[in-house]
């Protein structure tokens, strides 16, 4: 590479931020304070912040992360639960339907309207 581009590191996806950068300094000092933070590992690494030693050790992390998340479903819902959510639909539209019935009594009639009683 002759053209001056800084090498990328493993597992980063973006350019690396200045130091103050406001992204940088928020996700390098939450991944100081918690090390463990997963929100933390993805952005430094993402972004090329931390050494090439960390950044292979927490890449490798995180892609083990992703792989389980994968094999376990990653947000797939069972259809009882979405038989679930359609009786509760039908019961919330069954109590709309049971407001508009309602007559509050709050009608105008033709000759009535702001100002009548006053004259």
């Amino acid at each position: 590479m002759s053209d001056g581009a800084p090498k990328q590191k493993i597992g980063q996806k973006h350019p690396t931020p200045t130091p103050g950068n406001g992204d940088r300094v928020f996700y390098e000092t939450l991944y100081n304070q918690r090390p463990e933070s997963e929100m933390a590992q993805e952005w430094c690494v993402s972004y090329g912040v931390l050494s090439e030693e960390d950044a292979a050790k927490i890449y490798k992390k995180i892609l083990k992360r992703k792989a389980a998340a994968k094999s376990v479903g990653g947000g797939s819902s069972s259809p009882v639960k979405s038989e679930k959510k359609i009786a509760s639909k039908k019961k919330k539209a069954k109590k709309v339907m049971d407001d508009v019935e309602f007559d509050a009594g709050m009608g105008a009639g033709g000759d009535e309207g702001i100002g009548i009683g006053a004259l």
